[in-house]
């Protein structure tokens, strides 16, 4: 059995290329590729009877060529207009609607995607518990909001 597995291990190869490409369709930053890529030519050394430390020696080299050559250029080309907000960041131009009035100067609650935020008015009006607002800016916890006609 050991001598199967020491004559191909071209697939332990095609399998460690393989389970790496699907696990960068979970990530998709493109790193976990790179060993997918760094596989394929330790997948053909394999098929020239290299000795395994070679072939695990030539893994390494190409994955980490590839980190430091290949993914900033995909990521450069692939993620081009992709600018990814999260957290806070991401609220910023939402819209949401009055839970509690907010007083012209004073405070209100606005709920935005089902939370709840302590918001104040951009402007000095009165908003009025149902009006639709958009978060203009975020200052800790608590929103800026301006009506939405």
């Amino acid at each position: 059995m050991i001598e199967y597995f020491q004559a191909n291990l071209w697939q332990l190869w095609a399998l460690i290329s393989l389970v790496c490409l699907i696990l960068e369709l979970t990530s998709g930053d493109f790193f976990i590729m790179c060993f997918s890529l760094g596989a394929i030519p330790a997948l053909i050394a394999s098929l020239f009877d290299t000795s395994f430390t070679a072939q695990v020696i030539i893994f390494a080299v190409c994955s980490a060529l590839c980190i430091f050559f290949v993914r900033p250029i995909a990521l450069k080309y692939l993620h081009k207009h992709d600018e990814r907000l999260s957290n806070a960041e991401a609220l910023i131009g939402r819209e949401g609607r009055v839970t509690q009035t907010i007083e012209a100067g004073g405070f209100g609650r606005v709920a935005v995607d089902g939370d709840d935020w302590k918001a104040q008015c951009a402007t000095p009006e009165t908003i009025e518990v149902g009006a639709r607002v958009r978060i203009t800016q975020l200052d800790s916890i608590i929103v800026t909001v301006e009506r939405i006609d």
